[in-house]
Parts: C-alpha cells; sequence; structure tokens
C-alpha cells in the first residue's frame, strides 16, 4: 500500500513499517510531500523518521493503539460491515444531548455507552453529542488535549468500537454528533511540529502558539484539519460535528478556515445524500458565523449560545460572579431579552470583558434551531471548583423550572448527561498525564486559578488522582430512586410534548413573546398556542396569561387551568406548560 507525509522541512524521510525500513521520495507534483509503497494490512504498525531521527506516528494516524507517543496503525475503513441503513437527521427540531464517554459508564468505553442509548430513546433526545475521541496521554481525560485528530482514543476501544457506537446509535434512530478540537492540540504527545509549521507565533491563544492558518504553510495545515473533519463524517458516519472554541481560530484569510470547512461539508453532504451540520462554540456574539455563505456568513449551521445560559443560570442560582455580574443585575429582563434576541451582549456594555461585546441577531431571519440552549454543559458543569452541578444547590422544583425553559424555549436544546434525573454525582476536572512534570504543573494551576475566588487548596479536587474520575461517573442506580425517577418522569413528559407540538420547534425567533415580574420571580412566555410559566419563588405567584382558554398539558405540580379571570396560579418553585385556544 502507498505511504505519504507532508515534512516539508525534512531532507530524508524513511517509513519503518512491518519491522521494515523504506526510503521515502518527493513527490514531484506536490511540494513538501513524500511518498513511498510497502506491504501492509489493517493493523500493521508505521511510523515516520526525519532525518535519521526518532521514528514518529503518522500525523494522519487513523489509530494509536499504544498511545499518542507510540507507533501508528493501519486502518482499513472498508472492513467494517455497516448494518444500520441510515439516510441521516438533520438539525432543525433536534434535542442533543452531550455524553463523555469516559464517565457515562464506570467501565468508560463507547462499547458500555452503547448499551445505554435505549435510555436515550426513551428519553426523548435525537442525537447524542460525544465529547472529543482524539487519542490523550493516559486513560482518563476530558478529551480536549487531544492529538492525532484523524484517531480514536483507544481505551475507549478505538476505531472499531465507535463504528459500532453509531451504527448502533443509527439502529435506534439517534444522530451522533462529535466534538471536535481544531484550535490547539495536547502539549504530550503533539509531534506535529517536528513535521511541519502546523502552528504559527504570528497569534497567539490561550493554549499557546495558534494553529496555522494564515502563514506560510497554512495551505497544508488546513487542508490537515478540513481532512480529518470529512472524516469523521464520511469513514465513520457522523452526523455532525461540534467546533471547539471557533473564536481561538485565528485567520486573517480572504476565505476564512470555517468558511471553507462548511463549504467542503455542505459538499459532502451533497455527494452522500444525508444531512450534515456544523455547530459552532463562540464567545464573540456574532451572527456572521451562522449566517449562509450566500448572504455574506461563514456558513456554519448552528452555534452554542452562552447568554442563554448565563441568563437562566443567574435567575436559578442568584451567583453574580465573573461573566454572571451583567446578567445578574437583572436575571429575569436577561432571560427575556435572550428568548425574544438570542443574544444577550448585542453591542452592550460587558463589564466582564471591560467593552462593548457581540452585534444583534436579526431575529426575523435568523432561525431559532441555529442557536443551541441549555442549562448545564460540560464546560458551565466541570469548571467550576468542584465540578458541582444545577441539582446540587437547587430544588427538585427549580431543577423542572430550568428544564422547562430550556425545552421549550425556540432554541435547539441540548442536554449534558444525567441532568434529566438531577444526578448527585458531580462532574469535575480530570486528567492523566504521563508526564510527572505536566501533571504537578496542571494539579498547581488549577489550585491557583481557583484560590484566586477564594477557594481553599484542599477543596479543589486533584485532577491526577483517579478518584476524581471516578466520582464523575454517572450512578445509574439513582433512575429508580426519588426524587431522581420524578426528574426523569418530567423530562420525559416535556420532550414527549416538544415533538408533539408544532409550536415548540417553530424556527420564527421573532414569535416569542415573553412577561415576567422581577419581584414576584415569574417569567411566561408563548410561542404560537403553546404557554410556558415558571414562578422561581417559594411563594405561589398568579400570572396573567389572558381571557383565551386554555388547557394544561404538563405542570411540575397540580394547577388548575385559568378561569375566566384568565389567572393562573402557579405554585413556588413550579411550572406549566399550556395549549391557549
Amino acid at each position: 500500500m502507498q505511504f505519504e507525509v507532508w515534512a516539508p522541512q525534512a531532507g530524508r524521510v524513511t517509513l519503518h513499517c512491518g519491522g521494515a525500513t523504506h526510503a521515502l521520495e518527493r513527490d514531484p507534483e506536490r511540494s513538501g510531500w513524500w511518498w513511498g509503497e510497502a506491504e501492509a494490512e489493517d493493523g500493521t504498525r508505521y511510523g515516520f523518521a526525519l532525518d535519521d531521527g526518532p521514528v514518529l506516528p503518522d500525523p494522519r494516524s487513523r489509530r494509536q493503539p499504544d498511545g499518542p507517543d507510540g507507533l501508528s496503525a493501519v486502518v482499513d475503513h472498508e472492513r467494517y460491515a455497516w448494518r444500520a441503513p441510515w439516510t441521516g437527521r438533520a438539525l432543525p427540531g433536534a434535542v442533543l444531548y452531550e455524553l463523555h464517554v469516559g464517565t457515562y459508564t464506570p467501565e468508560g468505553t463507547l462499547d458500555a455507552a452503547a448499551d445505554r442509548l435505549g435510555h436515550l430513546v426513551e428519553l426523548g433526545v435525537t442525537h447524542v453529542e460525544l465529547m472529543p475521541l482524539c487519542p490523550f496521554p493516559g486513560r482518563h481525560g476530558w478529551g480536549y488535549e487531544g492529538v492525532s485528530l484523524w484517531a480514536v482514543h483507544e481505551p475507549y476501544g478505538g476505531p472499531e468500537a465507535l463504528k459500532r457506537f453509531v451504527d448502533r446509535a443509527h439502529e435506534v434512530g439517534l444522530g451522533v454528533v462529535l466534538d471536535v478540537v481544531h484550535n490547539h492540540l495536547g502539549p504530550s504527545g503533539n509531534y506535529l511540529p517536528a513535521f511541519g509549521p502546523y502552528f504559527t507565533d504570528t497569534h497567539h491563544t490561550p493554549w499557546g502558539s495558534a494553529v496555522n492558518l494564515d502563514a506560510p504553510g497554512s495551505d497544508e495545515v488546513r487542508a490537515y484539519l478540513l481532512g480529518s473533519a470529512l472524516s469523521w463524517l464520511r469513514d465513520y458516519r457522523i452526523d455532525g460535528l461540534r467546533l471547539d472554541a471557533v473564536h481561538a481560530l485565528v485567520d486573517t484569510r480572504a476565505c476564512h478556515f470555517l468558511e471553507e470547512l462548511s463549504t467542503a461539508v455542505d459538499d459532502l453532504a451533497a455527494e452522500l445524500d444525508r444531512p450534515l451540520f456544523l455547530v459552532a462554540e463562540s464567545d464573540l456574539n456574532d451572527p456572521r458565523f451562522i449566517t449562509p455563505r450566500a448572504e455574506g456568513g461563514l456558513g456554519l449551521h448552528a452555534q452554542w449560545n452562552d447568554d442563554f445560559h448565563h441568563a437562566l443560570h443567574t435567575a436559578l442560582t442568584g451567583e453574580s460572579q465573573g461573566y454572571y455580574a451583567d446578567f445578574a443585575r437583572a436575571p429575569l429582563a436577561s432571560l427575556a431579552k435572550t428568548l425574544t434576541g438570542g443574544y444577550f451582549h448585542d453591542g452592550t456594555y460587558s463589564s466582564f470583558r471591560g467593552r462593548s461585546h457581540g452585534r444583534p441577531l436579526d431575529r426575523t431571519r435568523a432561525a431559532a434551531h441555529r442557536l443551541l440552549g441549555y442549562s448545564q454543559t460540560h464546560d458551565q458543569v466541570g469548571n467550576r471548583a468542584q465540578g458541582d452541578r444545577l441539582a446540587a444547590s437547587l430544588s427538585p422544583g427549580l431543577a423542572a423550572c430550568a428544564a422547562a425553559l430550556v425545552l421549550t424555549a425556540p432554541f435547539t436544546p441540548m442536554l449534558f448527561m444525567g441532568e434529566e434525573w438531577a444526578a448527585s454525582t458531580p462532574w469535575q476536572f480530570f486528567t492523566d498525564h504521563t508526564d510527572p512534570e505536566l501533571a504537578e504543573a496542571v494539579r498547581r494551576g488549577r489550585r491557583r486559578e481557583f484560590a484566586e475566588h477564594g477557594w481553599a487548596e484542599e477543596d479543589v479536587p486533584d485532577p491526577q488522582d483517579p478518584a476524581t474520575r471516578d466520582r464523575s461517573c454517572l450512578d445509574w442506580s439513582e433512575l429508580g430512586r426519588e426524587p431522581h425517577a420524578r426528574v426523569l418522569a418530567w423530562y420525559r413528559r416535556l420532550l414527549a410534548l416538544r415533538h408533539e407540538q408544532p409550536d415548540l420547534t417553530d424556527p420564527d425567533l421573532a414569535d416569542t413573546r415573553v412577561a415576567y415580574d422581577t419581584d414576584q420571580r415569574w417569567l411566561a412566555f408563548r410561542r404560537g398556542d403553546v404557554r410556558v410559566a415558571v414562578n422561581l419563588a417559594k411563594s405561589p405567584a398568579a400570572i396573567p396569561l389572558g381571557p383565551r382558554e386554555a388547557r394544561v398539558l404538563a405542570a411540575w405540580e397540580p394547577v388548575e387551568a385559568p378561569g375566566p379571570d384568565g389567572v393562573l396560579h402557579v405554585p413556588g418553585e413550579s411550572c406549566v406548560v399550556l395549549l391557549q385556544a
């Protein structure tokens, strides 16, 4: 079979394959590329040596059986016999479920996670969003320090296990989204700089030198990232990609990398005849990310909406530190603004940033499903000092209110694994770095970060302690116990309503109307004929809905439909969904 590698700065490249060594030749038609042939089959180990240096894994390795520092292995994607015929599942009308393979089950594997997919079908979600799967040092970690952007972390089961997972998900009707990280690679096991200018000091990111998207050599770096993204969608039948922190992708070229990526993904969707989509994580509040390319945008299909999360979080918890400060000044007003306009910071002053931030979203043109709404994510839980979920500080009633707001809002809802039963387990920051110096640096950095916010060092979990990961695993026995069982039933009912009531998936963001009372702490909104009311106060609330006849579709506590006066009486820390004729 043919092997090739881009190594523009090398004077000599040798292939070490199956115990034999082969000198590679320069490709006369592609500058910087080397190629050669060797006998190999699925599973054959190989690597490249540059200028007689150490043997390194392939930058485009499809498998790293011994981790990021080991040899690569050949993967024959044609060997897997797909079982499920699949025509795809598009983003409009979707409900996403963010899942970390390493803590979704105690086993921490893709096969074990696949065995739990029936729970998600019964819950009513449509897509599983897997946190990053690329190889990283050790066994356990979040996945955002991955390397080998074409490979699957071996302790999770490797490439074949991912195919089995996707196949099983498709068999039961679930789409699969994969979180990919293009803005940086892990510091350990990252050999890309030895091969070429994959990084540049022209720009800097919180993780160091930026990925080279616009400096000399960037054509090949962009092709590397594009090829990786398309491989997940084509070779593994993934339905969509979540793009981590796209605001850190610094690109000054006329055609931004994200525009190039969205074009390639749309072309692949047409070729495969099934829907594919890209969801960006961005804190820029810039509508151009999700504006179609034909209208001058970058053409991404959706983005996470942290503003909705921040407004909801402050309304529920009263927290006001850091980036919550602006939202906490008037939490219900902040929540109302995001429900009707998408962004809270749309050119307004951000005290956290010390400047104005964002720009308005044209809600008459932007479909509501292009924004993802959520009350919890891996970031918003795991980046707290103790990884505490909302359920650790909220009553079941307030947790029910959070669910009602997320699952009936105009946005594409996303849940974080375990929230559907108010899981009591935390989700903490954990690592398994094999480099002792890096491990100690991460440990010290984590404790220093939270010490600045008043946390005692001993109260911040040690990321390297295996117990930190173990504490973060879901406890599936909770599903049959109270209050978890009741919360789970509530999520199932809300998701059923979302699928039953067309108004709840209406993409018209401008059709949402909101009313609220800051002093009484209630908020109500309508979407078509559906009315949603939440009472965040401990005392009952009287909420005027108007004279039209209504019937209750779902309520956390028993609630009577409004009488002739049109007033809805909602118990404290409770919520209700109605249909108004």
